[in-house]
């Protein structure tokens, strides 16, 4: 099962992602990104294969995905990301399996206080049908988060693992992508506007098609004429 990175970015601000390896996470030594499709490229997509290792209907309980060691730049990068609620997105079979980075947990609101926690196990729960990918929904919460909180930490060594399982489901692949559409991550209208966004853009990119097609014409009509 190949597992693609994509990105990550403010749940509030869907439009604005980054690379999922601008932040300090597991990531291989050489970043060998996936070749878009111009759809892809419209949407922002930014994929990249990972370290995650699944086969196809082999459960996984408690896999290390890699150990990292957190200097103090990264371990505030990984803070800031996770108070402005960066969500990433990982893509599986073209299904696109989106969590948050990690969460907060307000403890005072005057004067306000908060304890911040980061996401250091990801599992993976697959939909199949015979051989055949339908579904698949990634999770966070299953392990306890670990903690941000203590500022006068330079270093920080987190231990990232993985876990996956697979469940039989009557669902036919023809009918997967209904069963995608209803698992929005974003608020409706955060999706709307996203995808009025794309139409635009394919819509200018037609436009400036047609521009070139009527002046390579004028061009070759202006040739003529002048011989």
């Amino acid at each position: 099962v190949i597992i693609y990175v994509n990105k990550v970015g403010p749940y509030s601000n869907p439009q604005e992602t980054y690379h999922y390896y601008s932040l300090p996470v597991c990531r291989p030594s050489k970043i060998v990104s996936k070749d878009l499709t111009l759809g892809e490229v419209l949407s922002g997509d930014r994929m990249a294969h990972s370290l995650y290792e699944i086969k196809f209907n082999e459960e996984i309980n408690n896999k290390q995905l890699c150990s990292l060691t957190l200097n103090y730049d990264e371990i505030n990068a990984l803070r800031l990301s996770i108070e402005e609620f960066y969500f990433f997105e990982f893509v599986i079979d073209d299904i696109p399996l989106r969590g948050f980075v990690g969460q907060i947990e307000e403890t005072n609101l005057f004067p306000h206080k908060h304890h911040i926690y980061v996401y250091t196990h990801h599992h993976f729960d697959f939909h199949i049908n015979n051989n055949q990918i339908i579904y698949v929904n990634i999770s966070t919460k299953d392990h306890p988060p670990t903690s941000l909180d203590d500022d006068s930490v330079r270093t920080l060594k987190l231990e990232f693992t993985y876990s996956a399982k697979w469940h039989k489901t009557e669902t036919t692949y023809k009918d997967r992508a209904k069963y995608i559409a209803n698992t929005g991550f974003f608020p409706e209208t955060l999706e709307i506007h996203w995808l009025s966004v794309i139409n635009s853009m394919v819509l200018v990119f037609l436009l400036m098609g047609f521009v070139v097609i009527i002046l390579s014409s004028c061009q070759s009509f202006i040739e003529t004429f002048s011989q």
